[in-house]
């Protein structure tokens, strides 16, 4: 098996570089969607969530909401610090698990693993290459008030809120620079995939 650690700021193309790398026939795991899942109802996740943050955190059907609880920790560190602490360590071991059970179904498998927060959460899986998207900060605020509707106070806020660039890239093994156009993204996406492939049969 063959694991990518793929990471970047928000906004910064990371979908757009893991969708490529799933089309040459990547396995893909995305660390946001894990996360929704270890606090999804009836899981130990969610009950510890609500243990720290109280009950008006649920919908009326029992769910997290993740507005409300997104308010709360958004500008107060302790807070986030405290919601870290639960859900990282639960998508820690979710993914431990998905990654065994890729390489399980299929020892060859290339497995890109989707972590916005790889530098922040300190995920220490065993990966072959940590791939880095890098946009830089004023194309980040346009694309969240363009494509997600943020007003540029709130994209700003977001985008200062994450760890800055230079830290990303001091553990990439890879930068693909997405700031340009599609195309440009997509053609370093594939040298990437050509490379792997290369550096594998050298090595099988």
């Amino acid at each position: 098996m063959y694991l990518i650690g793929l990471t970047g700021g928000i906004a910064s193309g990371k979908s757009t570089v893991a969708r490529r790398l799933y089309e040459h026939g990547a396995i893909h795991l995305d660390a946001d969607q894990l996360a929704r899942r270890v606090v999804e109802p009836g899981t130990p996740g969610l009950a510890a969530v609500v243990e720290a943050f109280g009950s008006d955190i649920l919908r009326s059907d029992g769910s997290l909401d993740r507005e409300k609880l997104g308010e709360i920790v958004f500008a107060d560190d302790a807070a986030r610090a405290r919601l870290n602490g639960i859900v990282h360590p639960a998508v820690r071991e979710l993914s431990g698990r998905l990654i065994a059970k890729a390489e399980q179904e299929d020892p060859d498998a290339v497995v890109v693993y989707d972590v916005p927060l790889l530098v922040e959460a300190s995920v220490d899986h065993p990966f072959d290459l940590i791939v880095v998207t890098s946009a830089g900060r004023r194309e980040q605020v346009k694309r969240l008030v363009e494509e997600r509707g943020l007003d540029p106070v709130q994209a700003e806020a977001r985008v200062d809120a994450q760890v800055d660039d230079e830290e990303r890239r001091k553990i990439a093994d890879v930068v693909i620079d997405t700031s340009g156009s599609l195309a440009h993204t997509m053609s370093q996406t594939d040298a990437l995939w050509a490379r792997i492939t290369e550096e594998r049969r050298r090595t099988s």
